[in-house]
This record gives structure tokens, C-alpha cells and sequence, in this order.
């Protein structure tokens, strides 16, 4: 609900607080520590992810959940395409100080409009404990059991959580584990990049988000998810093989381009789990997958 919202985005906004004192007094590095306590304490990246995936899956039927759950899985992309175009240029041009005002005013502002705008999909549960096992408990009843969902149920439909949990591991272990082989490939003989076509490169893998995101919508009027995310992951093998040969800048980008539909895959992935659960175990089993990605990335 909101408060998954507000809370990470205020402790996120109080660690670039810290950052920019640490900075500006020019204080020992340990100190940042202190603000990646306090980021962590109230939740962090993680449970920004978990709350926006999981307000999505409450809010949306099961027909455009897939769509939905693309659209911010774009988001992702368009902002990392951003940050990896304007960041090295404004560090560059102004220092780390006044990015990190930024950083920081964005946060306050998200924090806002969540407290302002964002409605709870969830009715708030007044017998509800701060500090309790028992969210890790429902998580271990959702894998071991199968859940409440309507699609199947006993043994199938357990199998069928492990293997999905299972499939988005590897895709999403392939997807993100593979970007720093990336920069070492390109820094290396034969290519030799330089930052610029590094960033350029990066900006064209990120830039693949939002071709997904078109894909997946224009492929969803004539195929099932299943077969989305079947070509979602053969656009991927396409740009890898593509990758393993390039020993020049063009056949580098062009293995780039192979992957416009690379991350069609994640969304369908997530909306089959969230189809598979009940609306009340919606939050379970996005923490699993939310905690899977950012173990990754």
C-alpha cells in the first residue's frame, strides 16, 4: 500500500541528506555508512519494487495485469537509459554534490505523492504486529502448500509456483548478471570502448525496456503470454549469440538491436505468479521475486 511507498522513499531521501552533509563537511567515507543504514532500515530499493509491483497486481484485473506490470518493468529501463546518458555528464560538468540534490528532491517528491495520491488497495489490518515472523511464515505456506489461488490446486499447483519462481530466477539472473560482462567484453580487444560508447551501449540496452514494452502490447492482440515470453526469450538468445561473435562496434549494436524485446519475458513471469495466488498472497510472492531481482542487479 502507501506506507511501502512513503516510508522507503523518505529513508532513500535521508541517505542522499547524509551524503550531501558527508560531502559538503568533507567528512570520513565511513559515514555514508550511515546513511545506507538508515536507507536500509526502512526498506530501501527493495521495497519500493515490491510495493509498486504488488499495488499494480491489486489494482488491476487479470487481463491487463501482464501490461501493467510492463509498463513499470519500462519504467525501470527508461530511467537507467536516463541515468546512464545525463549522470556521467553532470558529474562531470557540476561534481557528485549537485546530482545528489536531485536525488534527493526526487524522493521527497515521491514520498508526497504517494502520502497525497496513492490509495490503499489493501484494508489496513488493525491487529497487525511491526516486528513479526509471520509475513516469512506466509511465504514458506505459499511454496510449501501451493496458496489459495483459483488457478489449480494440491501438487500441480505448487510445482507450477516452484517452476515459475524458478524460470524468472534464470531469466532475470541472465537478463541482469550479464551487464558488467558486458563492459568487460566491450573495454576488451577487439573493441576497445571508450566511457562514451560504453554509455551508449548501455543506453541501447536500456532503451529495450520500452521496445518490449511496445512488443509485448502488439503481441498480446495475436498470442497467448506463454508464446510472449517464448519470443521475448528467443529475441534475447538472438542478441547473446550475436554478442559471442561481435568483433566490431556495428555487430556489437547490432546484437544490441536483437534484444528489442528482451525483457518481454519478466512481466508475463510475474502476472502468471500473481494469477496463481490469491489477492491476500499477492504481497508473498512479489517479495520473493523482488528479493530475487535485487540479489541480482
Amino acid at each position: 500500500g502507501a506506507v511501502m511507498l512513503i516510508l522507503p522513499n523518505f529513508g532513500m531521501a535521508l541517505q542522499a541528506g547524509v551524503y550531501l552533509v558527508v560531502m559538503y563537511l568533507k567528512l570520513p567515507v565511513v559515514y555514508f555508512l550511515v546513511g545506507r543504514l538508515l536507507s536500509g532500515l526502512s526498506g530501501d530499493f527493495n521495497a519500493i519494487l515490491a510495493g509498486c509491483f504488488a499495488y499494480v497486481a491489486d489494482t488491476s484485473d487479470r487481463r491487463s495485469r501482464t501490461f501493467r506490470v510492463a509498463v513499470l518493468e519500462a519504467c525501470l529501463g527508461l530511467s537507467g537509459m536516463l541515468a546512464n546518458i545525463i549522470g556521467g555528464q553532470w558529474r562531470r560538468a557540476q561534481g557528485y554534490i549537485n546530482p545528489f540534490w536531485l536525488v534527493l528532491a526526487t524522493n521527497l517528491a515521491s514520498s508526497l505523492y504517494a502520502y497525497l495520491f496513492v490509495r490503499e488497495s489493501v484494508p489496513p489490518d488493525p491487529s497487525a504486529k511491526l516486528l513479526t515472523s509471520h509475513h516469512h511464515k506466509a511465504v514458506w505456506h505459499l511454496y510449501s502448500t501451493g496458496g489459495n489461488g483459483s488457478e489449480g490446486s494440491g501438487g500441480f499447483h505448487r510445482c507450477k509456483l516452484w517452476l515459475y519462481t524458478l524460470c524468472f530466477f534464470l531469466v532475470v539472473t541472465v537478463h541482469f548478471g550479464g551487464r558488467d560482462l558486458y563492459v568487460l567484453y566491450e573495454l576488451s580487444s577487439p573493441l576497445c570502448w571508450g566511457p562514451a560508447l560504453i554509455g551508449y551501449g548501455s543506453a541501447a540496452q536500456h532503451l529495450a525496456y520500452l521496445s518490449s514494452l511496445l512488443g509485448l502490447k502488439i503481441m498480446q492482440y495475436c498470442l497467448k503470454d506463454s508464446w510472449v515470453a517464448l519470443v521475448g526469450l528467443a529475441s534475447n538468445i538472438t542478441g547473446l549469440l550475436v554478442f559471442s561473435v561481435a568483433d566490431t562496434t556495428q555487430l556489437m549494436f547490432t546484437g544490441y538491436g536483437l534484444c528489442f524485446l528482451f525483457m518481454a519475458a519478466t512481466p508475463v513471469l510475474r502476472s502468471k505468479l500473481s494469477k496463481l495466488v490469491d489477492p491476500s498472497e499477492q504481497g508473498q510472492s512479489v517479495y520473493v521475486l523482488t528479493y530475487m531481482f535485487k540479489s541480482v542487479f
